[in-house]
């Protein structure tokens, strides 16, 4: 009983810290591009309007982006140095799980499985993984400098403030990529 109490507990504390995850985040950039020259920013209503979320998520999302841009030390320009956008995408991940533990009688190839089975069956589980992308678009040249892709689990939130704290994540986690560590070429 002890050894079942031993093996269980790990497996439990696994089991909470993945479903805990965090935003698993990528960053891309434009070598070529002066990051120190970005001091202003707008936000680029055309590429804004194609993201298929809901408005209200929408606005979510920019506020958030706002909000660590002004922490970044950037304003919000009419004349801007940077343009940003945002793209989104979704899918359903469905997890299946065996949970059939051993079984059967009599020693036959495995002399490790003996008496009855325990457990048995599938578990099958959906989740909604979610993809938020962040671009920097050069407002001068009118090319990416700078794209952030954002990937994690959207729990079907309907409490308002989890929602929000859920979207404040992914920006906070994407943005934290820029501006990227750009070494100098010798």
């Amino acid at each position: 009983m002890k050894k079942i109490k031993i093996l269980i507990v790990p497996m439990l504390v696994l089991l909470f810290l993945s479903s805990c995850t965090s935003v698993r985040v990528l960053s891309d950039y434009d070598k070529e591009a002066n990051f120190n020259s970005y001091k202003t920013y707008a936000f680029y209503k055309t590429g804004i309007d194609k993201a298929q979320i809901s408005d209200l998520d929408k606005k979510r999302i920019l506020r958030a982006i706002e909000a660590e841009m002004t922490n970044r030390g950037f304003s919000k320009s009419d004349n801007p140095d940077i343009m940003v956008s945002i793209f989104t995408k979704e899918k359903e991940q469905v997890d299946i799980y065996n949970n059939y533990w051993g079984g059967g009688w009599g020693w036959g190839w495995n002399p490790y499985y003996w008496g009855p089975g325990w457990g048995g069956g599938n578990n099958v589980s959906t989740r909604t993984e979610g993809s938020l992308y962040i671009d920097l678009i050069d407002s001068k040249t009118k090319e990416l400098v700078w794209q952030g892709k954002g990937v994690g689990n959207l729990n079907n939130i309907s409490n308002i403030e989890k929602k929000e704290q859920r979207i404040r994540e992914f920006v906070s986690e994407i943005l934290m990529q820029y501006p990227p560590n750009v070494v100098a070429a010798k």
